[in-house]
């Protein structure tokens, strides 16, 4: 089935690249301070009640504003918001990322970006440390539909190229080890 690798982190991440994963940002308030960050790791866990778990690195600024919070917001990212994604994946100060991007809030104050596929606020159920990651379970409790388009999404290391309304191409494989 194809050539073996000894474990280290960048094998793994070559290899997880072969995931295609869908682009979001999730969002946190603490006060009058709003933060955020670029996920990948995502997961719908349950329809009843709706929930999701999302996979945050324990260091992210984001990761303590959630747990002392306990809320937080997805963003999920449309194919033409690339430049969102690169903006919440940067290690920018919070008032940074947000500076004059245009965002409405959730009921419970979250930061709702705006032009998104959609987005939720989820109320914090559960929290499990998972090595250098806090895995967070998450309750919906306010679900927006937003415009109807391609999502964004990370495969090989970039993003798809929306190829018109209904198509995504995605990025060739990489040369070398």
């Amino acid at each position: 089935m194809g050539t073996t690798a000894p474990l280290d982190s960048a094998t793994f991440r070559r290899w997880m690249g072969r995931w295609a994963t869908g682009v979001s940002v999730v969002t946190a308030r603490e006060g009058d301070l709003d933060a955020g960050l670029t996920v990948n790791a995502l997961l719908s866990v349950s329809l009843a009640p709706p929930s999701l778990l999302i996979s945050l690195m324990r260091e992210a600024d984001t990761t303590p504003i959630i747990e002392r919070s306990g809320r937080f917001a997805v963003n999920f990212l449309a194919a033409d918001q690339r430049s969102v994604s690169a903006r919440f994946a940067r290690n920018d100060p919070p008032a940074e990322k947000f500076r004059a991007l245009p965002v409405h809030r959730s009921p419970g104050g979250l930061a709702f970006l705006e032009d998104t596929l959609g987005a939720v606020e989820c109320r914090v159920v559960s929290k499990t440390p998972a090595y250098d990651h806090l895995l967070i379970l998450g309750e919906v409790v306010h679900q927006e539909l937003g415009r109807d388009g391609l999502p964004l999404v990370f495969f090989r290391s970039g993003y798809a190229e929306a190829e018109g309304t209904d198509t995504l191409r995605l990025p060739p494989p990489r040369a070398g080890p």
